[in-house]
């Protein structure tokens, strides 16, 4: 039995984190499954669809505390990331980019935990871990949102970003 738990969405497929301990993902137009991804110890508690150049990949967070970034044309998991120490219930792609010391530019993912932890990952770097946020509370769910205020840097516009994130006592806080 498929008991979904999650599903995200790209337009034209859907892909579902389950109990079952899968990510799938799903045609709409023929609601056929079209590729299934297995290897997890327990069930599968978020999925998100990449974007921009990420936009062939979906990452999930699981009860067995990891992160895991998948390829959908290949129907390869890409990396593991670990770290958390207990229930992964919220992943997403961060609109950071670090520069490595080789000079490429990387992404960076983000997840919050049951173990009242949001982490950063560097998806390049051999699954290093950039930074820990102890936030005291369950991370439900996490968000990146940019503010329509601007900041100038050395007299340069930037975007403003702040991270958005639910805990399990009901409040929304925000960090950044």
């Amino acid at each position: 039995m498929n008991n979904i738990g999650v599903i995200g969405g790209n337009g034209y497929s859907i892909c579902s984190g389950s109990f079952d301990k899968t990510v799938r993902i799903w045609d709409i137009e023929t609601t056929k499954q079209v590729s299934l991804f297995k290897g997890y110890e327990y069930s599968v508690r978020s999925v998100k669809y990449g974007s921009n150049e990420l936009l062939n990949t979906i990452l999930s967070g699981s009860a067995d505390n990891s992160v895991r970034l998948l390829d959908i044309r290949s129907g390869q998991q890409i990396q593991v990331f670990n770290g958390h120490t207990d229930t992964v219930l919220s992943v997403e792609y961060s609109p950071f980019v670090i520069e490595n010391s080789i000079g490429d530019n990387s992404n960076v993912i983000c997840s919050g935990s049951e173990d009242n932890t949001i982490r950063f990952w560097d998806i390049r770097s051999n699954k290093s871990q950039l930074y820990v946020i102890e936030v005291g509370n369950v991370v439900s769910c996490i968000k990146f949102i940019e503010l329509k205020k601007r900041l100038y840097v050395n007299k340069k516009k930037s975007n403003c970003v702040n991270l958005f994130y639910g805990s399990k006592n009901g409040l929304i806080r925000v960090w950044g």
